[in-house]
């Protein structure tokens, strides 16, 4: 596929879901291993004993962070699929651009992430896709996260 038959067919499905991830567990494993992956041992991550009694969610929660690097996971770009190109060869992170960390997240929660088209605009050698992706709690009535991811695909 060409990049400009690409473009075209991106710009086909501006504003449209595509994608809806699998659910992860977040588990205090999880949390213990982000928190020695980053230096990040504050109380409320890391100490279930003193969450369960000084926090207002009464458990420890994931780091902000941890919920944000779980995007790829989330939304299959861990696997390759920034976009549903024919022909792609690579995609690659390209930042984020507004992100907001809307509810806390306890041990034990699900998340799962629905990604929107928001954005397409070519570039050297393919296309830059801004996404709109809403993390959500399962059950929980604000999402965990919203943030703007951008990518990039070369074909």
């Amino acid at each position: 596929m060409s990049v400009q038959a690409a473009l075209k067919a991106q710009q086909a499905k501006l504003g449209q879901v595509t994608h809806v991830g699998p659910w992860l567990e977040i588990t205090q494993e999880r949390i213990d291993k982000f928190a020695e992956a980053t230096g990040d041992y504050q109380w409320i991550h890391v100490d279930p004993e003193r969450a369960r009694r000084e926090s207002p969610m009464g458990a420890t929660i994931a780091h902000g962070f941890l919920t944000l690097s779980l995007i790829p996971f989330l939304t299959g770009l861990g696997e390759g699929r920034a976009a549903d190109c024919e022909g792609m060869k690579m995609a690659l992170n390209y930042g984020l651009n507004r992100v907001r960390f809307v509810s806390p997240v306890p041990v034990g929660s699900r998340l799962r992430a629905t990604t929107k088209l928001i954005g397409v605009e070519e570039v050297a050698g393919g296309l830059q896709i801004t996404n709109e992706v809403t993390i959500e709690i399962d059950g929980g009535k604000k999402p965990a996260c919203v943030a703007e991811s951008l990518s990039r695909i070369y074909f």
